[in-house]
C-alpha cells in the first residue's frame, strides 16, 4: 500500500468555497474512481488555509491508473475549473507505510 498526501494552500477568503465545492460536487466524482479516501483535513493551527487529504492505493501503478481515469472524466474536468480558482499552491507526496504501520 502507498498513501498519496495532497496539500493545497487555498487563497485567502476561499476556504469556505473550496470546502463547499468538494463537499457538494468533488467527492462524488473522486471517490468512485480513486477509492480509498483515508482522510480530509484543514489546518486550524500553524499555516492557515491549508487542506490535506490522504488517498490509499495498492501501489504506484494502481494510483497512476486511477488518476488517469479521473483526469479523463468530463465531470472532473468541469469541476477542476471551479476548484482551481480557489487554490494558491498544490503539493503531492507519496508516503510508504513502515512495516509496523497499522495502514500497511
Amino acid at each position: 500500500m502507498i498513501v498519496e498526501e495532497r496539500i493545497y494552500k487555498v487563497k485567502p477568503g476561499q476556504l469556505a468555497r473550496y470546502l463547499q465545492l468538494v463537499r457538494e460536487e468533488g467527492l462524488a466524482i473522486q471517490q468512485p474512481i480513486l477509492g480509498n479516501l483515508i482522510g480530509y483535513f484543514h489546518t486550524e493551527i500553524g499555516p492557515l488555509n491549508h487542506i490535506v487529504h490522504l488517498w490509499g492505493y495498492a501501489d504506484l501503478n494502481d494510483r497512476a491508473e486511477r488518476r488517469r481515469r479521473l483526469a479523463a472524466d468530463p465531470a472532473w474536468q468541469a469541476f477542476l475549473v471551479k476548484l482551481t480558482a480557489t487554490l494558491d499552491t498544490l503539493e503531492n507526496r507519496i508516503l510508504v507505510p513502515t512495516d509496523f504501520s497499522p495502514l500497511r
